[in-house]
Order: C-alpha cells, then structure tokens, then sequence
C-alpha cells in the first residue's frame, strides 16, 4: 500500500519517484519507481509464415538489437491503437487480423511498464514513417531461424523473446484444436 511519494524527476516519457510503501508482510520501505505509460510489440507473420523483426539502434544497449516492431503507448491511446501506429511506423505495413497475446511486465522491482504482445497478420503494404529517432532496418525470418537467434544469444531482447514464446503457444494450440 502507497503511504506517500515523493516525484524526483518527470521526463517526456517517464516519471521516477520515490515510493513509501507497507509491504503485505506489514514492513515498510522505501522504493525507487519509475513510471512509464506502456507499451506494444507486435509479432507481425506475413503470408510466407515468416516473422518480421527490426534491426534497431539502442543506445541503452549499446548497439543494434533484434526486437519485434514495438513502440509507446501514447496518452489515452488504447494499447490495439499504438499496435496498429507502430506497425505502420516502423514496419510499413498494415495488417486486417489482430490478436492480443498476453502481455509482460519488463522489470517490476523498479519499472511500472507493461508492455501488450499482439499476433499482426494479412498484411498490405503502406508508406513507413520513421520518427527521427529511430534508426532501424526491417527483416523477415522464419521462426525456425528466429529460435535459432535466441539459441545463439544474438535476440536477448525480453519483449521479442517473450512475444515469440506466446506465438509459439497460439500456434500449438491451433494445431491441436
């Protein structure tokens, strides 16, 4: 249970505080929080079955990552409405069929960010409009090959493994019936 906050810094996209709280088991502390709105990624299949991933810059990361198309949550926007902004961002492309798959918490001893993993497919081809900010190249691989990457440590990104991880589920579960 909040007790109090104390706001230490308020950005364009995060907030950080320091939190008084009273834990379950009665103890109280204080916890540093960083608030953030949310965000999407978007596991996008195009008609060959392979699966789209951006090659993007990450300063945080030192480099360049294999991520799926992923992307904010902007003020009062619905999480399906910043997947299907980003898609065309970043991607190029709009897709007819959605389906949310789950969602991930990117790290919750210090972060509120939730991020929404949704399944993207029949695909039409539209304008990408890159924000400057964004320094990425778009790939299509099988999903065979993207296990492959993960295997092989070079995809570690946790919101791209975790939105893999529940397409592998959709997919099981379809196959099954």
């Amino acid at each position: 249970m909040l007790i109090e906050e104390r706001q230490i810094f308020r950005g364009r996209i995060i907030q950080l505080n320091v939190e008084k709280v009273r834990l379950p088991n009665g103890v109280t502390c204080e916890l540093e929080m960083i608030h953030h709105p949310g965000g999407v990624a978007i596991v996008v299949m195009n008609d060959r079955q392979e699966i789209c991933l951006v090659h993007q810059f990450r300063h945080a990361a030192g480099g360049v990552l294999w991520e799926l198309p992923a992307g904010k949550i902007e003020k009062n926007e619905a999480p399906e409405l910043t997947a299907k902004r980003e898609l065309i961002e970043e991607v190029g492309v709009e897709a007819t069929n959605w389906l949310h798959l789950g969602k991930t918490i990117t790290s919750p001893g210090i972060f509120t960010e939730v991020i929404h993993l949704y399944l993207a497919n029949d695909l039409q081809v539209c304008q990408q409009n890159l924000e400057d900010e964004e320094v990425l190249e778009v790939h299509w691989f099988a999903l065979n090959k993207i296990m492959s990457m993960i295997a092989a440590g070079e995809i570690y990104d946790a919101k791209t493994i975790v939105g893999l991880f529940y397409l592998q589920q959709h997919l099981t579960t379809i196959q099954t019936g």
